[in-house]
């Protein structure tokens, strides 16, 4: 980089998917006194555009013809690129434009440079301070709104990695196989910090689509996904079960109850029976063991959860295979507040505090927290900086309380709070976290509608394991559509919404719901890259079936726009059925 012209405080844009030279790119930056600046790979040529003009980037590193594409779309728009760096060759053998580099001519560029320059990466690296900046972290956008860049050097991130190191020490030892994208910031607290500051090995997936047999075969003893991805292996081992042979539903409903109640006792810091004691390691050989090697967390001795709220029911069923998760709660811009003991898990709680960072909730319910790892500010937005971060203290816009013992709850964003016509309050991710324990359930969208009448989800079937069900059931269906509003799987769903229905006050129970035709889809805008529900997005996309769930509609005819392959679009009419729970007034 530094043969190109990289000089300090430049950004370099990286994309691609979780691989060696991701982190070297963003080593390499960082080592020249510049600043890492992360890209999903899943990001459109505006996006790209957008983020590329904001953070100012001169250079970018990405992984193959398919990012490249993108940037050539845009560079015209893009005066201060300089290079596009690649790492994977195929398909670009006949690309000749000038700002294009290879990986390999870089790393030939490099070695020349340090011939003629020796040391000059020691010096660079020994003049580094703590309060340069490192990287620009976007966030993700779930208002809709662009993408802000949380700024932080290396005090705050390193605050961040040490804080997980505290609670849980890494060793030399240890092997990780990195699943979040680098563009995220917990992957950067774990995957470029508490790695470099442990030692340990970090092991690359050939592919996303091969990572849990990737994961299987390296069985790392650190393990950390998004809720959302462990909310999808749980179930994914239920559906498996439902569709084993009768002796292996067996020994699961037999056995499953062992872990339970084992987890349960934990929870509650209470000693086993004996009889437990001597039952549970036999439940483990014979069932736990083998489900954990199945999603290659044999070896895992510490497992974490992160970014958004993991349903109770999928929390206690990993419990219940012995793996010892952890709920973590932290923001971008914040830095990591929580996280637990390991003889200290909670079932409902993201833990108490790190040592040493201060927490307040203020009297509309919002957490408020201070730490060394708060972020600087927003990339060249001082108006909004300013809304979040008051003398030091970062306004986190998520709602939540302190318990007596330490540990915090969070509840739900302050901004998606919902006060119902009866006064209740609902709490729509606490619905959807528990929904989406279900193997039926991919998404969950929980709403009020504009009187907060009542609450009604949008629901969106997993639809491998309902297509599972429905063929063993002989439930004919041709497309997802058709199979979403068959009555049998509306019935399907309406059991999962009566289960967590019985945990609410009756007041705030699903009243009402749909089966969405479709996936949600972060290309058309309705989830964010990292997967989160872009509300203010849906309910403007989805106003017509909105009004209809709250206007006694039984059903809803909605057109979608559909691609034809020759640059033509056409409109394709979908009828949405909308259901009424039984029982739940």
């Amino acid at each position: 980089l530094l043969s190109l012209g990289f000089e300090p405080e430049d950004k370099v844009l990286i994309m691609g998917d979780n691989a060696p030279q991701w982190y070297y790119a963003e080593l390499a930056a960082q080592a020249n006194h510049g600043a890492s600046v992360g890209l999903y790979s899943e990001l459109s040529p505006a996006e790209i555009k957008y983020i590329a003009q904001n953070g100012e980037a001169r250079f970018a590193v990405v992984e193959d013809q398919e990012q490249v594409d993108k940037f050539l779309q845009v560079k015209e728009d893009l005066p201060l690129l300089k290079k596009v760096i690649y790492w994977s060759y195929k398909g670009l053998a006949h690309y000749d434009d000038p700002i294009l580099m290879g990986y390999g001519q870089v790393l030939q560029l490099g070695k020349e440079y340090e011939e003629e320059h020796p040391g000059r990466f020691e010096q660079n690296v020994e003049n580094g301070k703590a309060e340069d900046i490192c990287a620009i972290v976007y966030t993700s956008g779930t208002t809709g709104a662009a993408p802000k860049g949380a700024v932080h050097t290396y005090r705050t991130m390193r605050a961040g990695a040490e804080y997980h190191l505290r609670l849980d020490p890494w060793h030399r030892n240890d092997n990780v196989v990195p699943y979040l994208p680098p563009a995220w910031m917990t992957e950067q607290w774990f995957g470029i910090g508490c790695h470099l500051l442990s030692a340990s090995t970090l092991n690359f997936a050939e592919a996303p689509e091969t990572q849990q047999r990737d994961m299987r075969e390296t069985e790392p003893s650190i393990v950390f996904y998004g809720a959302r991805v462990w909310e999808s292996q749980a179930a994914m081992v239920q559906a498996r079960v439902l569709g084993a042979d009768a002796i292996k539903r067996f020994a699961f409903r037999l056995l499953m109850p062992v872990g339970y109640k084992m987890a349960d006792l934990k929870y509650r810091k209470q000693k086993p029976s004996l009889f437990l004691k001597i039952l549970y390691p036999l439940a483990d050989i014979a069932l736990f063991r083998p489900i954990r090697k199945s999603l290659g967390l044999s070896n895992a001795r510490i497992a974490y959860t992160t970014e958004s709220m993991l349903s109770p029911d999928a929390f206690r069923f990993y419990h219940a295979l012995n793996l010892p998760l952890k709920s973590l709660y932290g923001t971008t811009e914040g830095g990591a507040l929580t996280g637990a003991k390991s003889d200290d898990i909670q079932l409902d709680t993201v833990g108490p505090a790190h040592p040493g960072t201060e927490v307040k909730i203020t009297d509309a319910g919002e957490i408020v927290y201070r730490q060394p790892g708060v972020f600087v500010g927003y990339y060249k937005e001082p108006e909004t900086t300013a809304q979040v971060l008051k003398d030091g203290w970062f306004y986190s816009g998520d709602s939540g309380f302190v318990r007596e013992d330490g540990h915090i709850v969070f509840l739900d964003r302050l901004e998606d709070f919902v006060e119902l016509a009866s006064g209740d309050e609902l709490a729509p991710q606490f619905i959807e976290s528990r929904l989406k324990s279900s193997p039926y359930i991919k998404d969950a969208w929980v709403l009020a509608g504009a009187e907060g009448a009542f609450a009604s989800a949008i629901i969106v079937i997993d639809y491998d394991n309902v297509s599972r069900w429905a063929g063993q059931r002989r439930v004919p269906y041709t497309t997802f559509t058709d199979l979403s509003q068959k009555p049998e799987v509306y019935g399907l769903v309406e059991m999962d919404i009566d289960r967590i229905n019985r945990d609410l006050s009756p007041n705030a129970r699903v009243k009402k719901y749909v089966n969405l035709h479709k996936e949600f889809d972060p290309d058309e805008g309705e989830l964010t890259r990292t997967r989160k529900l872009r509300k203010r997005f849906l309910e403007d996309r989805y106003s017509e079936l909105i009004h209809a769930i709250y206007h006694g509609k039984t059903e809803l005819s909605l057109g979608d726009r559909v691609s034809r392959g020759d640059e033509r679009t056409g409109t394709m009419e979908t009828t949405i059925n909308i259901k009424s729970v039984e029982g739940a007034d």
